[in-house]
């Protein structure tokens, strides 16, 4: 597989150190599922659980905040050995300063993907951003790059992906530099043989 990824937008991803996610809306469709005894239940991605594992993998620490108050959040977070969770958040980019720093690493070097508008003051403040296709306009407005996928589709997967590859990190992809791409958010994948 080939991925062409503009040269500024590769250069933001090879800095990425700590990526952070928001989880309502970003790693879940965005529903919120009760039933007949009230318990709540969210719809998480395995293809998004696998490209947080990469992550991992490949050194890079991550991280989920959120505004609920959610033990659901918490055992996904756990399940995926996600290194900081923070729930109940009020201010995002608060909590984000605050992981970056017991992280150690600069704001420049975090890598944030969120959905809605208590996103944005942390989209703005890092190093890159990203969010699913069917966020709010007000992200896609001010994100680095808007997902082909859905939220709790692959959307995380897809922004794993475009990190790990970028930084040489993941096998099976080889990355083009193209400067005659228009968009900053137009990614390309084909196969070996050229097809799409």
């Amino acid at each position: 597989m080939t991925l062409n990824i503009l040269p500024n937008l590769r250069r933001k991803f090879e800095k990425v150190r700590l990526v952070v996610f928001d989880v309502d809306g970003t790693l879940t469709d965005g529903g919120m599922y009760y039933g007949s005894d009230g318990e709540l239940m969210k719809r998480f991605s395995v293809k998004d659980g696998m490209g947080i594992t990469l992550l991992r993998q490949a050194g890079i620490q991550t991280a989920f905040v959120t505004a609920e108050s959610s033990s659901i959040a918490l055992r996904r977070a756990e399940k995926l050995q996600v290194d900081y969770v923070v729930l109940s958040v009020h201010d995002k980019l608060q909590e984000v300063r605050r992981i970056a720093q017991k992280a150690g690493v600069t704001l420049d070097a975090v890598a944030y993907m969120g959905d809605d508008v208590n996103d944005i003051p942390a989209i703005e403040a890092v190093g890159v951003s990203a969010c699913p296709a069917d966020a709010v306009t007000a992200v896609k407005e001010r994100v680095d790059y808007v997902t082909e996928a859905a939220a709790g589709y692959g959307a995380a997967r897809e922004f794993c992906d475009l990190i790990l590859v970028a930084q040489d990190r993941y096998p099976h992809f080889t990355v083009v530099e193209d400067t005659h791409m228009e968009a900053d958010r137009f990614i390309k994948q084909e196969t070996d043989d050229g097809t799409e």
